[in-house]
């Protein structure tokens, strides 16, 4: 039994189906409440100063303080459908392939993570709930590399190469910004360690398989290789299917007709 077993046997109740799901759909509302109250957002932002004078509803709100998509024309209407139609396929994916329990400990952890990130940053953190997609995003292209979708709805793309440039851009936020990258780095310690630890430790149980198979192979023998030969003619079963051979008292082998009498 796995560690997560047994904490599904104890903290069941923890399990949230559709986690991501509800939570796409809270971004939607915050899409139509900035287009009546621009201001909305600046009200769900993390505030370290302002949380701690008693505005904590930011520690939650933080997560969805992003939900902009600009002005609400038909283009920013479609990309904002295709955005919570591939998180839905996501979290899908992510609760067939962990269950809901494990699947909502990824996300708890995550959350966790990027709230720590934001209190132990010393200024403005650039860590936010964004990373929760983006962690959720490289889990699933992770676990179905070869899933294939229409990107923008036109253009067929396996997700293993979106998943390698979402997984670029985070090395590219580490290079670039060496100072952050720690808090980056815990951020995304959940994806680490639900996704990335076991691919690993996956694709090294197959390249292991694989050497053991060139070994195997490497030992079989070859069909063209003669089987018996004759210490003393070199004549040998595929020259002479016919011929019979047997073990001397020496160790070696010979036809029927070199082969050394048996001493008494």
């Amino acid at each position: 039994m796995t560690l997560f077993d047994r904490l599904e046997r104890r903290f069941s109740w923890l399990a949230f189906p559709g986690f991501l799901r509800f939570y796409a759909l809270f971004h939607i509302l915050v899409f139509v409440l900035q287009l009546i109250q621009p201001e909305i957002l600046e009200i769900l932002k993390f505030d370290r100063a302002k949380i701690f004078s008693g505005e904590v509803w930011r520690v939650g709100t933080m997560f969805i303080s992003h939900s902009q998509f600009g002005k609400p024309t038909l283009m920013n209407i479609a990309l904002l459908i295709f955005a919570i139609n591939f998180l839905f396929m996501v979290s899908d994916g992510l609760e067939e392939a962990w269950g809901a329990f494990k699947a909502s400990l990824f996300y708890y952890t995550g959350m966790l993570l990027i709230l720590a990130a934001n209190f132990l940053h010393p200024g403005f953190c650039p860590v936010d709930g964004v990373v929760l997609f983006t962690g959720a995003f490289m889990a699933f292209a992770t676990l179905f590399p070869k899933t294939e979708i229409l990107l923008f709805f036109v253009i067929p793309v396996q997700i293993r190469y979106l998943g390698m440039i979402a997984g670029g851009f985070v090395i590219l936020n580490l290079i670039a910004s060496p100072f952050n990258a720690p808090f980056y780095l815990m951020a995304y310690a959940n994806y680490v360690i639900w996704a990335g630890i076991p691919a690993l430790r996956g694709t090294a149980r197959v390249l292991e398989a694989g050497k053991r198979r060139r070994r195997f192979n490497a030992q079989q023998i070859d069909p063209n290789e003669a089987f018996h030969t004759c210490i003393t003619c070199r004549r040998n079963d595929i020259e002479d299917p016919e011929m019979e051979f047997r073990i001397g008292e020496d160790g070696h082998e010979y036809c029927t007709e070199h082969l050394p009498p048996v001493r008494r």
